[in-house]
């Protein structure tokens, strides 16, 4: 019988690290301690005038207060963090939210650092009325009789979860970008002359200036000086850190975007680093036609597998650095 093997869950041991951390800045728990530096009577007033009575009077039946469901200038004044409270209940990600087409990217700092700018406060009003709009819009789609405080807390924590994915895929595709400069460092550490965080210089056996550096788009390049500010591209690396096996694919079809780019600028060889060891070569090879050759970070952090040796060859031989 084969052996059974389920990894422990770090993703969610993190997630739950996170989310906790989340709820006193930006969840129902943020908003009750709020409540504590309110002047309730001027809270009221506010909601009076900015919410329908049939709105406040439904949430009140069902033992709710009507901030738990509709900001209104007051409160975010007082905390201006909640006005990410808000964004979540009604359901928008930062990057959709705070873009163009809504016209609130001038109060992002409320959220992500807790202040406003003092120009946006007149603009609060109109924030607000915007953003009851929509909440209302929620409350007739969801049926107001079936509002809870723990259907609202359950929708807040619904978008969340996208959020801290995609944020916990960046982090391990940086580190995978990371993982794969130190490796090529430490091939080239006796021919290199300056070195920081972003890039390293070296010479090579021709006397001539090797540059390996962090870029965006692909991940690290390598570039050998060829006269003064002219350059011979050589290799271009495309580092794919998420360990997500059913998305890896996807992962390889981007790689391929960027490495077609990276041939248009002249680049001789373009490689692709996935973190994923069940990976399919001979699909992946389809998928991304332009990678000349593919590694696993895996593979590469054994300096005895066959796959590391062959990373090391290319590099030397591609630098042009003295064995």
């Amino acid at each position: 019988m084969a052996i059974i093997t389920i990894p422990a869950p770090e993703l969610q041991i993190n997630f739950s690290k996170t989310i906790q951390k989340i709820r006193e800045t930006y969840l129902q728990e943020a908003l009750s301690k709020t409540m504590d530096k309110i002047n309730l009577a001027k809270l009221d007033k506010e909601l009076n005038e900015y919410v329908p009575e049939y709105y406040l009077k439904s949430l009140a039946k069902l033992g709710l207060r009507g901030e738990i469901m509709y900001p209104v200038p007051y409160l975010l004044e007082t905390n201006p963090f909640l006005l990410g409270y808000y964004r979540l209940l009604l359901g928008f990600s930062q990057k959709e939210f705070y873009s163009t087409a809504f016209g609130v990217s001038v109060f992002k700092t409320m959220e992500t650092k807790g202040i406003f700018l003092e120009r946006t406060k007149n603009k609060f009003s109109t924030l607000c009325k915007a953003l009851i709009n929509s909440a209302i819009a929620l409350s007739d789609g969801i049926g107001i009789e079936n509002i809870s405080s723990k259907l609202l807390d359950d929708l807040t924590l619904l978008t969340i979860g996208p959020q801290l994915r995609g944020g916990a895929n960046v982090e391990k595709g940086t580190a995978g970008i990371f993982d794969v400069f130190k490796i090529i460092y430490n091939i080239v550490e006796k021919s290199i002359t300056f070195s920081n965080s972003n890039k390293i210089e070296l010479v090579n056996a021709a006397g001539r200036k090797v540059l390996i550096e962090f870029a965006s788009d692909p991940d690290i390049v390598i570039r050998e000086e060829i006269g003064e500010n002219r350059y011979r591209n050589i290799v271009a690396i495309e580092v794919k850190g998420g360990k997500d096996f059913s998305n890896i694919h996807n992962r390889v079809g981007e790689a391929e975007k960027s490495h077609q780019k990276a041939k248009q600028s002249g680049y001789v060889e373009c490689w692709t680093v996935v973190n994923v060891d069940r990976i399919d070569i001979e699909i992946a090879k389809k998928e991304s036609p332009s990678t000349n050759c593919f590694f696993i970070i895996s593979h590469l952090n054994s300096e005895n597998s066959n796959e590391y040796q062959n990373f090391k060859e290319h590099i030397i031989s591609l630098t042009g650095i003295k064995i």
